[in-house]
């Protein structure tokens, strides 16, 4: 069983190859769909990592919308052919910056802690 602090660490790894692609922009990601397809996978990978963080864990951290990105991971998983690149785009360019610095602090305090 992974640990919380290894999930944290997926989610950042996640977050990085995102990264790495929403760099060319907004108009790479729509006209390629192997870009698209990439950032879908990851964005699930962030969602399950999020699914299996105990619920008391995710209590303690309330500046992180655990339940929303669960539910994206949900909808991109089971709704594959109707998902909206316009919506993912969104999440990329608007939610995955902030997230990337929420865990960041989460994991902060986690090594603190240790």
């Amino acid at each position: 069983m992974r640990s919380e602090r290894e999930r944290l660490l997926d989610i950042i790894e996640a977050i990085t190859r995102i990264e790495k692609y929403a760099a060319r922009g907004k108009a790479a990601f729509l006209d390629d769909e192997l870009i698209q397809n990439w950032m879908v996978s990851q964005i699930a990978i962030i969602g399950e990592a999020c699914r299996a963080l105990p619920a008391d864990f995710q209590a303690r951290y309330t500046s992180v919308d655990w339940a929303d990105i669960i539910a994206m991971r949900n909808i991109l998983v089971h709704h594959y052919f109707g998902i909206d690149k316009e919506a993912v785009w969104s999440v990329v360019e608007r939610d995955i910056p902030e997230l990337k610095l929420d865990i960041r602090s989460i994991l902060a305090g986690l090594d603190e802690s240790i």
